[in-house]
């Protein structure tokens, strides 16, 4: 199904944050950032077990059950299971992604895409998010920032594992629609050229952000487009630079993204832009992308993100981003 019909509005709420990423977050704080975006009106959570070993889902269900479950889209992922058994999570090897949840759960993570772990995965995670239902499932991070020169094989072994699972349950009415969620366009650009299974919506974080676009623009977002298959954007910020971080990639941001940034809020500055609402809505101004999810941990940074979303933004704006070469010539300006 397409997943705008699915998705009840275009902006959701993402939760890797809440599984402890770069601090430990009070539980308080975690509940109170889950009610806030609830509040405010957000109605389209994602999670993962990935996200501090099963904490985000654990913390994300606290606050869920108590609310009705017909009124909220839940999405999270496979491709990981959680164990009982305990591992020093800074010790994790993480790919490009080293440390980013030192401060979760000490709990073992396998990565397994086969069909059995798949459907364990499921059954874990409905216990963690207290819920009897999913209604998207992405396959997570099957890609060469976490797998390296392994990714394809850890694809192929989710493509006759995960995905034909998936298929199925979608066709069952188990779950509404599927998809992969990743940071790298490859995967992607891969899956729309099978002739089946076909997933319904990809969730891909970091790659179509006012930061880093270029490489979506060629190939990956005209394919999906044309294709029927939605975007749903991660990550619109790039890991927190565009919304006052130091982070781009899940690391320390280097001095050319830092100066790139500068020049673009100067620019917002100039044109009295906020630069969260140019973020989020030259992430959305694609016509493939269904929704962005920004993560927060803070309830303040929510009602950001919904004011942002609404912020006025001039045209001369874009055109300025456009005329500087601080955005792709063939981007889609937002209306």
């Amino acid at each position: 199904m397409s997943i705008k019909n699915l998705l009840p509005g275009r902006l959701g709420f993402g939760t890797a944050p809440l599984g402890n990423m770069f601090r430990a977050i009070p539980d308080e704080e975690a509940a109170a950032t889950v009610r806030a975006a609830w509040d405010h009106g957000i109605r389209y959570f994602d999670t993962a077990p990935f996200y501090g070993a099963g904490l985000s889902e654990i913390r994300l269900g606290e606050v869920l059950s108590g609310m009705p479950r017909d009124a909220y889209v839940l999405s999270t992922k496979v491709g990981r299971v959680i164990l009982d058994e305990a591992e020093d999570p800074a010790a994790r090897d993480l790919g490009e992604k080293g440390g980013l949840f030192e401060h979760g759960r000490p709990n073992k993570m396998v990565d397994d895409y086969s069909a059995d772990a798949t459907l364990r995965s499921i059954e874990d995670s409905l216990q963690r998010l207290r819920t009897d239902r999913l209604d998207i499932v992405w396959v997570h991070d099957v890609a060469q920032d976490f797998h390296g020169d392994e990714w394809l094989a850890r694809y192929e072994s989710a493509r006759t594992g995960a995905f034909r699972v998936l298929d199925r349950l979608r066709d069952e009415g188990v779950i509404k629609a599927w998809g992969l969620g990743v940071n790298r366009v490859e995967p992607l650009e891969v899956t729309l050229d099978l002739d089946e299974p076909r997933p319904d919506a990809f969730l891909l974080a970091g790659r179509y952000t006012l930061l880093d676009h270029e490489r979506a623009l060629q190939r990956l977002l005209p394919a999906a487009a044309a294709q029927n298959v939605d975007i749903v954007v991660g990550g619109p910020y790039s890991s927190g630079i565009l919304a006052g971080g130091t982070h781009f990639e899940y690391q320390q941001a280097p001095a050319e993204i830092v100066a790139k940034v500068e020049r673009i809020k100067a620019l917002a500055a100039r044109h009295g832009v906020g630069i969260k609402a140019a973020a989020l809505q030259f992430s959305l101004a694609h016509p493939a992308t269904a929704a962005v999810i920004p993560g927060a941990t803070r309830p303040s940074r929510v009602a950001e993100d919904v004011a942002a979303l609404a912020e006025p933004v001039p045209a001369a704006f874009w055109t300025a981003l456009r005329e500087e070469g601080l955005i792709a010539g063939n981007a889609p300006l937002p209306a």
